[in-house]
């Protein structure tokens, strides 16, 4: 029986052109290749917009000035946002689309660069439009056991070396998890493979400063800086935290809102979930 690969379809944009999303556009010496230097972004695109395109900017540009790029001048929120859409356009996904935006390094040198300059890549897929509800049926959720989250000024950026995400997704699918949390080197929470975590506890939510290590997500941002029926604190978690809570929900740009039903031996209710979902996005976010 032959193997059969799959091919991703359509186009993709590297530094400002659009080639074959198939084909090969990278070197050996591609320094996130080789080292997983550089940074992205994912988002959503709804109706022809970038949800959420200030914060998504705003935490680039941080990503970028943190690990030294050299950001040329027209790199700016408008050419970030148009370059998104014209690919979206270009492959006929402007109604609902996840996006990636990637950035590394120019090639060149070995651990230290020679080159800050940053080069990119932008990938989009269309998105089922399921991912504007909230999720029926709770997620099951444990703790990844065999790998820890440091908790240093490089720790809120979505790296591009992301080995500790990798092996907890490769665990969440062995154990038939939806998800799992990742700890810090404290053994508190810091966040999920591919969420922010939040607790409800005596009407009050809690999450994680990014003291604690967890990516500074996004959607994460925006539920602190809106003003909602709800008090939000960040606070150290702990896992004991997890347990004891009224309520989890994990966040991010693309999926919004998705509450857990299981912890270990714990079940949970959607009750504070179900309202932010419903004030917050409106199938618009």
């Amino acid at each position: 029986m032959l193997n059969t690969v799959r091919v991703q379809v359509g186009f993709l944009c590297y530094n400002g052109k659009f080639f074959p999303a198939g084909d090969p556009i990278l070197t050996a010496d591609n320094r996130s290749f080789r080292y997983g230097d550089g940074c992205f972004e994912t988002l959503r695109v709804y109706q022809g917009k970038v949800l959420l395109s200030d914060l998504h900017f705003e935490r680039l540009m941080a990503s970028l000035n943190l690990l030294h790029f050299d950001v040329p001048p027209y790199f700016s929120k408008d050419f970030f946002i148009t370059q998104i859409l014209d690919l979206c356009h270009k492959n006929g996904h402007t109604d609902i689309a996840r996006v990636r935006f990637s950035v590394f390094r120019s090639e060149g040198g070995l651990y230290e660069p020679v080159n800050n300059t940053p080069n990119y890549i932008i990938q989009v897929w269309e998105l089922n439009k399921s991912v504007l509800e909230l999720n029926e049926v709770g997620l099951v959720l444990d703790v990844f056991p065999d790998a820890r989250k440091s908790s240093d000024k490089f720790s809120s950026i979505k790296s591009n070396n992301c080995l500790p995400y990798v092996m907890a997704a490769m665990y969440a699918k062995q154990h038939r998890l939806n998800e799992v949390v990742l700890l810090n080197q404290y053994g508190r929470v810091a966040d999920s493979t591919i969420a922010n975590i939040f607790i409800v506890h005596d009407n009050t939510i809690y999450t994680p400063p990014l003291s604690e290590g967890g990516v500074c997500g996004v959607m994460r941002k925006h539920l602190l800086k809106t003003e909602l029926p709800f008090k939000i604190e960040e606070k150290p978690l702990t896992v004991d935290d997890l347990e004891n809570a009224d309520e989890i929900f994990l966040t991010n740009a693309v999926q919004g809102i998705r509450w857990v039903g299981v912890f270990r031996d714990t079940s949970y209710g959607n009750a504070t979930a179900a309202i932010l979902h419903e004030v917050l996005f409106d199938g618009k976010l």
